[in-house]
């Protein structure tokens, strides 16, 4: 069945009317976020600066503990660093090119003063810089102090979604679609993508003339199993995210690398259900999930609980600003 499932090809008018409210939703999205962005841009950066003391008084006294939480998982710098070359002032920050990575840090930038000065490092990032920087991703360790998190490139990581699909109605396998580029990605798709009780395949570009090459499956499609395999890349899935908010379970083995989504702290088999990092124990946890649906059903819970506390726009906003003013307390730039 799952063969059938992924080898179709819609056109836009075929798709059934769910289908077509996954499509339509990403493209109000991309429009929302390039007009809104625009909007920035052309606004004055002081009409935002003004309203930076009255949104950090804005704190509600009961997720107080809450957001400093946050505040401090994302900033981890306990003592005051120096500034040296590779900080550049946000006025010389607004004159780079405008990528996603930058709409996304200037969105923020804009509330603080022209010569604040940051650095910053923009992409996949898996190592912890020499000097505090600003960045999308982290290893998950004890040392990783340096890197302080922002939410980047949250149009293509930061997507939740509402699933048509129950669990007692998909199909009782699990399913990946992905670029297969890194080793622990090749040896995985290698080894299942003619699996019973797997969907899997690569969508390289260019295509490769293997059996593990398939065409790309849409998120709807994806939804139609009960299991969704998310598997770190250069650094975190960027599946993650809309796994947890379906009906679907999310398996993968423990993340290695963390973003503003605070991927260390998910929990093995309360937020997703773990595997080893060789996948070798895949099977035995689809079939025990299959025997023992309730148990996946309570991950599914957990995962929802988990992701709820990313809906709040303006308590994200705000943590974020309060995350840039610790830097630059840090850094000895404000008091």
């Amino acid at each position: 069945m799952h063969q059938i499932i992924c080898s179709r090809q819609h056109s836009l008018l075929s798709y059934p009317s769910y289908a077509k409210g996954f499509l339509l939703h990403k493209i109000r999205r991309k429009l929302a976020f390039f007009t809104l962005n625009l909007f920035r841009l052309m606004l004055p950066d002081s009409i935002a600066r003004k309203k930076l003391p009255g949104i950090i008084e804005s704190i509600n006294p009961q997720d107080r503990d809450y957001i400093f939480d946050r505040v401090n998982y994302y900033n981890k710098l306990e003592d005051c660093v120096g500034l040296n070359s590779d900080f550049i002032s946000i006025k010389e920050f607004k004159s780079l090119k405008k990528s996603l990575y930058f709409l996304d840090l200037y969105q923020y930038l804009r509330f603080f003063p022209d010569t604040k000065k940051v650095a910053y490092l923009f992409g996949d990032i898996r190592d912890v810089p020499e000097v505090p920087s600003l960045l999308k991703s982290r290893p998950i360790s004890s040392d990783n102090q340096n890197s302080v998190l922002i939410n980047l490139d949250k149009l293509r990581h930061f997507l939740f979604i509402d699933d048509p699909y129950q669990f007692a109605d998909k199909m009782g396998a699990a399913v990946w679609r992905g670029a297969a580029y890194q080793t622990h990605r090749k040896d995985f798709v290698h080894r299942f993508y003619n699996h019973h009780l797997c969907n899997v395949g690569q969508t390289n570009k260019p295509s490769e003339l293997t059996p593990w090459q398939k065409p790309r499956m849409t998120i709807e499609e994806q939804l139609r199993y009960k299991y969704i395999i998310s598997i770190e890349g250069f650094d975190v899935a960027s599946n993650l995210k809309w796994i947890m908010s379906s009906n679907s379970v999310a398996i993968m083995p423990n993340p290695k690398f963390e973003t503003w989504f605070m991927e260390g702290r998910l929990i093995p088999d309360y937020h997703y259900i773990s595997v080893k990092d060789d996948f070798s124990d895949l099977e035995s946890k689809i079939r025990f999930y299959n025997e023992n649906p309730e148990k996946a059903l309570e991950i599914i819970r957990n995962a929802h609980e988990y992701i709820s506390q990313f809906r709040n726009k303006e308590r994200e906003d705000l943590i974020a600003l309060l995350v840039l003013t610790k830097y630059f307390q840090k850094s000895g730039q404000m008091q």
